[in-house]
């Protein structure tokens, strides 16, 4: 299935995207895709729902707000593209770099992203978003598929200064209000042939920076959960988004970051599109297009 919640910021509802491409509301099988309602059992629930025909379609166009509802931990992971660490300068990890995004970054996959205050080096970074379904804790590779509800386009924006200039840990560039872009659909692992053999890419105004494959990833899917489980319990509705191929602005020779008026389009393959306008802050309240 691809799973989609829409509306109005703070009050979208869970909805589904049918096999001819209309929104259908779900709402009535479960309240948001978020926390419990992510599990095996209610994802069960919707698909048999909307097989039935017991779902309503959704006139016009309403607003595609963020794929999961409130997460308690956005992690990420860093440098898990051996050629995004060459462009950054930095070795190859030999574990995941895990950091932390602040879950109330989130925000929906057309929402704007605001430049925070005092920012000159906002960057874009295109990611396989996961989203848990299940309590993981101390978990094998071979069970991690168990614990997922599906997966997500992500846009991991950050600020290259606050996050590598201004010392301790990365979270500081990596938290911005609408610095979370994710969406348009949560993506049910039926729906994914090969997680691992997707392309992905983005464009800044029309112009091609990243082009990569989850291919090519160092750590993969499997590891990344199970490796995260060691250190932290996810919940379900966690998201981890896993790291980006080479074409960052930071990465550019000469340097390239965003600017007030630019647009980021986004996509991976089965996942769906992204396009975010850049608005300076005070142009606009950052909370009002929160997830």
């Amino acid at each position: 299935m691809k799973l989609v919640r829409y509306g109005k910021a703070g009050k979208e509802k869970p909805g589904v995207i049918d096999a001819k491409g209309k929104l259908r509301d779900c709402s009535h099988v479960v309240p948001d895709l978020a926390g419990e309602y992510l599990s095996h059992k209610h994802l069960k629930k919707i698909a048999k729902a909307l097989k039935d025909g017991e779902l309503k379609a959704v006139g016009g166009t309403p607003r595609i707000g963020a794929c999961v509802g409130r997460p308690c931990n956005f992690v990420a992971v860093g440098l898990n593209y051996a050629d995004h660490a060459a462009e950054s300068n930095m070795p190859v990890p030999t574990e995941p770099i895990l950091f932390n995004k602040a879950p109330n970054c989130i925000v929906g996959p057309n929402d704007d992203v605001v430049i925070p205050r005092n920012s000159q080096k906002c960057d874009w970074e295109v990611e396989l978003g996961i989203v848990i379904g299940k309590q993981a804790s101390y978990i094998s590779e071979d069970d991690v598929m168990d614990h997922i509800a599906g997966f997500c386009l992500a846009n991991d924006v950050s600020e290259r200064e606050f996050q590598l200039e201004r010392g301790g840990n990365w979270m500081k560039g990596k938290s911005a209000p609408t610095f979370g872009p994710l969406g348009p659909w949560l993506v049910t692992p039926d729906e994914i042939k090969d997680v691992q053999n997707l392309g992905m890419w983005l464009d800044v105004n029309g112009e091609r920076m990243q082009t990569g494959s989850t291919k090519t990833m160092i750590f993969n899917v499997k590891k990344i959960v199970s490796y995260t489980s060691q250190f932290l319990t996810l919940e379900p509705g966690d998201v981890i988004v896993t790291g980006t191929p080479p074409g960052v602005g930071s990465g550019k020779k000469p340097p390239r970051f965003l600017r007030a008026g630019d647009t980021m389009r986004l996509g991976i393959d089965g996942l769906g599109e992204q396009a975010c306008r850049v608005i300076a802050h005070g142009k606009e309240q950052a909370g009002k297009k929160a997830a």
